[in-house]
């Protein structure tokens, strides 16, 4: 193996079975994370899981392994996801806001992906046509059959588990867009807010959109700054920035494309985030980058680097220009206020 797995299963004999295996099979690209791939299951085999256990672990990798076959072509076609509630009806003005959601966002060169179900998640693919439209749905024994806008289309995906459902979601998505929906749609947005407010999910856009003279991202903005960002302070003073009430549907398209209007993506490259970007900094913004976010910087500065080698032996946008910092992890709120300052106000 080009790269060598430290993980495995205690038998040198059938760790050198494994590899020949590999070789056999003709995995040739990452093979020492498919050797413990298979060291997992050799193991969980021997132990004492059991068989429900095992068919959760079996049926969620299928769903994975699945889920990134299909996904994979589009891998450079950003994406949205569209939650919201499959209990609108059509003659709802949400479901009319979703759809115009969906094709403008389609008409930005996005696509979009939903539940597949009817309601809000029906109208995002109605509006972006289902040329640009996933649906990703969850098999309950209570719903209705997915969307028929997406019936026979390759790009729709039936869950058992809502835990791959969700996790094919955040990792395919590079923005999402909240409309209004029941106990499901809030689960989301708190888990969105959830996983970029610790790290454990890149930052990016996060629209709440509903339509004129609705009161439901109101109320629950009020909510949150009086009961969440109120005298207790159970959530920092710059959490919110992590999600953004709009009052249109241009507000929430405008919101979503200016984040990426600068900004590309950031990656840990040993000690250090890069954070790399469409057009290079100067030395009097990183001057000023350096004033205004000193306090979550570990040590030394903010700077400009040139591609790191690992970012090369990946092809992770080598040719993008970046800039680095020990970044502390823990406020990560603060690090989507740096990417507001390096993106400069919508006009």
């Amino acid at each position: 193996m080009a790269r060598r797995a430290p993980y495995r299963t205690g038998d040198p004999s059938l760790d050198a079975r494994i590899a020949e295996l590999l070789d056999e099979a003709g995995v040739s690209r990452d093979e020492d994370l498919v050797f413990e791939m298979l060291v997992s299951a050799l193991r969980i085999g021997r132990e004492s899981a059991s068989r429900a256990d095992l068919k959760l672990v079996n049926a969620a990798l299928k769903e994975l392994r699945y889920s990134f076959l299909v996904f994979e072509p589009y891998a450079s076609v950003p994406k949205v996801s569209i939650f919201g509630s499959a209990r609108i009806r059509r003659d709802d003005p949400a479901y009319e806001v979703a759809m115009r959601f969906g094709r403008q966002m389609a008409e930005q060169d996005w696509m979009v992906i939903t539940g597949a179900g009817p309601g809000i998640m029906e109208a995002g693919i109605e509006g972006a046509g289902a040329e640009r439209a996933f649906g990703v749905n969850i098999l309950l024994p209570f719903e209705n059959e997915p969307t028929a806008l997406l019936a026979g289309d390759p790009k729709l995906i039936n869950y058992r588990y809502f835990f791959t459902r969700k996790l094919t979601f955040m990792k395919e998505s590079k923005a999402f867009a909240l409309l209004p929906g029941g106990f499901g749609t809030l689960d989301e947005t708190f888990e969105l807010l959830t996983l970029m407010q610790t790290g454990r999910s890149p930052i990016c856009p996060v629209v709440l959109i509903s339509a004129e003279g609705s009161t439901y991202w109101q109320t629950w903005l009020q909510f949150i700054e009086n009961e969440l960002l109120g005298p207790r302070a159970l959530i920092g003073p710059d959490d919110l920035c992590l999600v953004r009430v709009c009052s249109t549907v241009e507000d929430a398209v405008g919101e979503i494309t200016h984040f990426y209007s600068r900004y590309h993506s950031m990656r840990v490259v040993g000690r250090r985030l890069v954070v790399r970007l469409r057009t290079p900094v100067d030395e009097h913004e990183l001057s000023e980058l350096n004033e205004q976010f000193a306090d979550i910087v570990v040590s030394g500065r903010i700077e400009a680097v040139e591609t790191s080698p690992a970012e090369r032996e990946d092809g992770d946008v080598p040719d993008l220009p970046r800039i680095a910092f020990q970044f502390n992890r823990v406020n990560y709120a603060r690090l989507r206020r740096l990417i507001d300052a390096l993106n400069g106000p919508r006009s």
